[in-house]
């Protein structure tokens, strides 16, 4: 069964999935963002957590993105063609991290321990 869902999703072995994948690809690309400039840091407590153990420099180029993007929304504008073609929306940064605090999250769980970050989403 898991590996139908996965056949399913996977853009190499399914056109309509490859499709959506081109389609996300050039709206993200007419902003200039990434796909993981879309996690919402208020959402899940787990983002918060990855975003404040990368490098500065790495958050303040996402938060760049973002204003740049909201930027270009409110003026029903894209990025020129030139920087269009320079963008990588697929390349991730957090999810290596995102991934890794979900792992000590749950072993934390599993062990019984208190967890290390305590928040109530609004």
């Amino acid at each position: 069964m898991a590996s139908l869902l996965q056949s399913l999703i996977d853009p190499k072995k399914n056109w309509l999935a490859a499709l959506h994948m081109k389609t996300i690809s050039r709206r993200l690309r007419n902003y200039g963002l990434r796909y993981d400039d879309l996690y919402d840091p208020y959402y899940d407590i787990d983002v918060q957590e990855a975003l404040n153990r990368l490098p500065k420099e790495v958050v303040e180029a996402r938060h760049q993105r973002l204003k740049r993007a909201i930027d270009l929304s409110m003026k029903h504008q894209y990025l020129p063609q030139d920087l269009q073609a320079l963008q990588t929306p697929f390349r991730s940064y957090l999810q290596e991290m995102l991934a890794y605090v979900k792992r000590e999250r749950a072993e934390r769980e599993a062990l019984g321990g208190l967890p290390l970050y305590q928040r109530t989403l609004p």
